[in-house]
Parts: C-alpha cells; sequence; structure tokens
C-alpha cells in the first residue's frame, strides 16, 4: 500500500467540488484524516501541509453551510411545511 502525499490529498480537494454534498464531505474528511496522518511525516513540506488543511477545513464549512442554508430556505418557500421559520 502506497502513502498517501499531499498531491493526492489536493486531488481529493478539487474531486469534492464535483460532488453531492454527503459525498463531498466525506471525501473531505477522509483527505483531512490523511493530511493529519501526514503531519507525523518529517519528509512532507510543513507549510504546504498546513495550507491543505486549511483549505480542507473551510472546503468542509462552506459545504455544511450550503447545506444547511438550501434546507432553510427551502422550509422559508414552502411555509406550509412544519419545519418553516
Amino acid at each position: 500500500m502506497t502513502e498517501t502525499t499531499l498531491e493526492d490529498v489536493e486531488r481529493s480537494l478539487d474531486r469534492a467540488t464535483d460532488l453531492e454534498t454527503d459525498e463531498a464531505v466525506s471525501v473531505l474528511r477522509t483527505a483531512r484524516q490523511d493530511i493529519e496522518n501526514l503531519g507525523n511525516d518529517p519528509d512532507v513540506d510543513e507549510g504546504r501541509r498546513r495550507e491543505l488543511e486549511e483549505r480542507l477545513d473551510q472546503r468542509i464549512r462552506e459545504i455544511k453551510e450550503r447545506d444547511a442554508y438550501d434546507s432553510g430556505l427551502g422550509a422559508a418557500m414552502n411555509p406550509e411545511d412544519d419545519d418553516a421559520p
């Protein structure tokens, strides 16, 4: 089994852009774990690793916020629904 590289994590980050919410979050969480594991590797560029880690965290937050916004927007558009604000 080969070890994950920063390039692999970056590809996962890019790939998640084209996925549905649940799949994207899953891919990003796996990539997040991979990036944490790379923190123990002395051969990894720590600055680049931290940058990717921040991008991953930001992307996960964006997806969760988008999903929450979309859910709330749907309820506001259908006030008859029980969960409308």
